[in-house]
This record gives structure tokens, C-alpha cells and sequence, in this order.
């Protein structure tokens, strides 16, 4: 039996302990959520989908998996190719929290770096419905090419696409950037239980992957600091990039599928 934590996993994995079946399971996050905590000591493996994970209990077995992609997300990545003097793509998003601190902020992010840099870019961003159409007439009033919308279908090609991502610090979200091998500024979301967020980002931001700028005190213009020096230095994008992609866990699937039948043949991971 195999639990993702949540409540629904509660029960299955109650039962599979007590009919003593083999069982593990698998949290996404670099926190335990609260029934993966419960169970983490009486499973056969903790399977981490982001490393380190930050508080398991003692005799937890803890197993480096990654969290799975879409294979669409993996199917697009492509190599990075740093901004030369053209367009710069940045994309925006909020995952499945959203974000509406984005429509204000990145606004007045962009509106505060050079002019000349300003007129390159192009910002590709989501936002809430009913945060588009001042959004939209914020950018034009810039003179900023941009395209917003409640929602992207493509979004593996659109990350495909990005320079630079901007974007909260869920694990799924964590996990694409990395395997598409992209540089970011991860705004975890400060509601999030535990800080769970945060921990994802870390991930990242010590790997120099990414710039982690907590939402508590990131003003205007200490984001336009970032997107200027990030933006300014084409080599670092690069190795920025590589950093991601080299923490990439494009095998994580594969790795899950192979734990459970260690398990389920009564071996131990």
C-alpha cells in the first residue's frame, strides 16, 4: 500500500498496518505532511520526492526518489540557451495556490529596472481572473510586451521558452523546473502549512539553482535588484540553469515503481 499523505490516506495505510501488508509512502514536500509524519517510522520506506527532508521522525527510512513529472514536461526540455541581445521571456505563475501578490508585484518590479532592459523583455504571466484585465493594461501603459491568462495549456512548452521563471515553491512546480533545466526566483507561498514551500525552495537555492526571495519583505524593488542581476549576467542564467538541470530527477517514476516491489518482495530498500 502506497500513501501520498492527506487524510484520504489515513485509513488504507491503518489497515495495511494492521493486516501487517507491506506499505510506504511518498511525500512530495521537504516537510512531512501530518499523517506522513504519523506513519513515517511504521512504513517500510519514506520515499522523499525533495531532498534533505527536514524533520523525519526517528526510524523513518528514508529513500531519495524525486517527485514525477509529467511526461510532457520532460518530453520538452531542451537545452538552455542563455538571453543574447533579443527578447528575454520571463514567465510568471502561481501554481495551484495562485498567486495575487504576483499582479501587483511584478508590475512594479519591472517598472523600476532600465529602461533598456525593460524593452526587451517579454512577460509571459498567469494571474487570477479577475486580476487580468488590470494586469493587462498595467503592461500596456509600460509599453511591455506581454501575454496574461487565468490559465496555459501549454505550459511545458511555455517553460521551455522561459529565460527566467518567477513562480511560487510548490514540489511539483519545483520538480519541472529543475527537469526542464531552467534559472528562477521562487516566491514560496507563506501560507503553506509548515513553511513546506520554503523547504522545496531550498532545494533549489542551495544548489544554486535559484534565487529563494521570501514573500514577507520582497518590495519592488528588491525584486527588480534580482531580476537586474540575474537578467545583466547571461553566464550566470547558464550555470544557473545547469544547476537545476543537474538536480533534475527525471527518473523519479521509474525509481517509485522499482521501490514498491523491493518492498512488496520483502527486501529492504
Amino acid at each position: 500500500v502506497a500513501g501520498f499523505g492527506g487524510y484520504p490516506a489515513f485509513p488504507a495505510l491503518t489497515a495495511a498496518w494492521a493486516l501487517g501488508l507491506p506499505r510506504l509512502i511518498h511525500e512530495q514536500n521537504g516537510v512531512l505532511g501530518r499523517v506522513n509524519r504519523l506513519f513515517a517510522a511504521r512504513v517500510g520506506a519514506v520515499a522523499c520526492g525533495t531532498w534533505p527532508l527536514s524533520n523525519p521522525p526517528n526510524g523513518a527510512r528514508l529513500v531519495e526518489i524525486g517527485n514525477p513529472v509529467r511526461a510532457a514536461v520532460l518530453a520538452a526540455a531542451a537545452p538552455y540557451h542563455p538571453p543574447g541581445g533579443g527578447i528575454v521571456e520571463i514567465l510568471v505563475f502561481g501554481g495551484s495556490q495562485g498567486a495575487s501578490v504576483f499582479a501587483t508585484l511584478i508590475p512594479a518590479a519591472l517598472a523600476q529596472i532600465d529602461p533598456a532592459l525593460r524593452k526587451r523583455l517579454r512577460v509571459v504571466q498567469q494571474a487570477r481572473a479577475p486580476e487580468l484585465e488590470g494586469l493587462r493594461a498595467t503592461y500596456a501603459a509600460m509599453g511591455l510586451r506581454a501575454e496574461c491568462a487565468a490559465f496555459f495549456d501549454d505550459m511545458p512548452a511555455r517553460l521551455a521558452a522561459a529565460h527566467l521563471i518567477v513562480s511560487r515553491a510548490g514540489a511539483s512546480t519545483v520538480a519541472e523546473i529543475a527537469a526542464m533545466g531552467r534559472p528562477a526566483i521562487l516566491v514560496p507561498y507563506p501560507a503553506a502549512m509548515d513553511d513546506h514551500q520554503s523547504a522545496n525552495a531550498r532545494a533549489l537555492s542551495e544548489g544554486a539553482a535559484a534565487v529563494l526571495a521570501a514573500e514577507a519583505g520582497l518590495t519592488p524593488h528588491a525584486l527588480a535588484g534580482h531580476l537586474t542581476r540575474l537578467l545583466g549576467d547571461p553566464g550566470l542564467l547558464a550555470d544557473m540553469a545547469a544547476a537545476a538541470r543537474w538536480q533534475a530527477r527525471p527518473d523519479a517514476a521509474r525509481k517509485l515503481a522499482d521501490l514498491v516491489e523491493t518492498l512488496t518482495s520483502g527486501e529492504k530498500p
